[in-house]
């Protein structure tokens, strides 16, 4: 019997991906936007907000999600930060490298040498533990849980990697990103083409510059509409596909505060920083789906604690309960499974409470920290199993 529903990387063909990437972007489709550059849709972060707050954030969302699936598969967000929020969290970065290079460490990522590059992984644990304040201005940020709730839904989970390039840093290869796209060839065609698809769908790929960007200094390339080639995992390792991004790809120059999202199976690769001056950097996202795997391992409890008596100040200085939600959501777990369910039983429905519930649930009643501490390790107690 044919197996018609694994694919095979003798199957790629370029032609095949070049009838894709025909598709062009139609501006109607997205008339939130503020223009289509470069196939990719650009979104003014301003004009966004003053359409959330007509009401429209189920068209918003509706945009987003079709520029993500089946459009470019890339949107930019301008002015998504503001700068003095950017650049105290700049400030906290550069705190976290140096204490890096005190420590003896050289952190590598998936492309550069150890020490070629500045790279803090796990920036987002460790913002919120070294400097919870920032983390609170920070992700109290509406254009990413816009972003976020578009692709993922309800109870995302955010991870995020420091990325600094420094002048004359090397550029990377193009490839896809998590899950799928950290596989091998010979793994990834050992599953069938509907995982494929659904890899994708479990996370969303993001970037924060924290620097402007202009084109010399290597912001990421992509092939808009690349996500929508079904053998795309197989395919990005093939010569001719690489020589094909080298020579087609597109480059678009950020500026301090904006923000670029895009699903991760669009063909991209980091740029070389051709400057003498221009340390890029940028805080890369990758928020996955309460259904999938995040990349990295994050301590959510810690995190919650840490933030806790910043979250309650703000409380009492009038922060609304719609902006701490969006901290909330990016900094505990917002998924009540795995469980044990003999312990952890779904007494009011059918899942229990999540970490998240139970920090907005501390938050409205003003629990004392010491208080939220044990009703969280209460809860990591029931999670265990015997």
């Amino acid at each position: 019997m044919t197996r018609q529903h694994w694919l095979k990387t003798e199957d790629c063909n370029l032609d095949d991906l070049l009838r894709v990437l025909d598709d062009h972007t139609d501006p109607s489709d997205y008339p939130t936007a503020a223009r289509i550059e470069q196939e990719v849709v650009v979104y003014d972060s301003g004009s966004v907000r003053e359409a959330l707050a007509a009401g429209r954030g189920g068209e918003i969302q509706e945009e987003i999600y079709r520029a993500l699936a089946d459009g470019p598969g890339i949107v930019v967000l301008t002015g998504a930060f503001e700068d003095d929020v950017v650049d105290r969290a700049t400030d906290a970065f550069n705190d976290l490298i140096l204490q890096q290079r005190e420590d003896g460490i050289k952190s590598g990522d998936h492309f550069a040498k150890p020490g070629a590059n500045d790279r803090v992984w796990n920036a987002l644990e460790k913002l919120a533990v070294e400097h919870p304040d920032v983390f609170v201005d920070y992700y109290d940020n509406d254009m990413l849980a816009l972003a976020a709730t578009s692709w993922l839904g309800p109870g995302y989970q955010v991870t995020s990697q420091l990325n600094v390039v420094n002048p004359g840093g090397a550029g990377q290869t193009v490839h896809r990103d998590y899950h799928l796209g950290f596989q091998s060839p010979d793994v990834s065609s050992q599953f069938a083409s509907p995982i494929h698809k659904m890899s994708a769908m479990l996370t969303l790929q993001g970037a924060v510059a924290h620097v402007d960007m202009p084109v010399e200094s290597g912001p990421t390339l992509y092939l808009p509409h690349s996500q929508k080639y079904e053998l795309g995992y197989l395919a990005y390792w093939r010569p001719e596909f690489q020589d094909y991004f080298v020579a087609h790809h597109i480059q678009l120059p950020l500026a301090k505060g904006d923000a670029v999202f895009f699903n991760p199976a669009l063909f991209h690769a980091a740029g070389t920083n051709r400057t003498n001056d221009i340390r890029r950097m940028a805080n890369l996202l990758q928020v996955s789906s309460p259904f999938g795997r995040a990349m990295e391992t994050v301590d959510r409890r810690r995190m919650s604690e840490a933030l806790y008596p910043t979250l309650l100040d703000r409380l009492e200085s009038g922060l609304t309960q719609e902006r701490v939600d969006r901290v909330v959501a990016a900094s505990a777990e917002g998924y009540a499974f795995p469980t044990n369910l003999d312990r952890d039983q779904p007494v009011d429905g059918m899942a229990p409470p999540t970490q998240a519930d139970l920090v907005r649930d501390a938050l409205a009643q003003r629990m004392t920290s010491e208080q939220l501490g044990k009703t969280l390790a209460g809860l990591e107690d029931r999670q265990q199993t015997r």
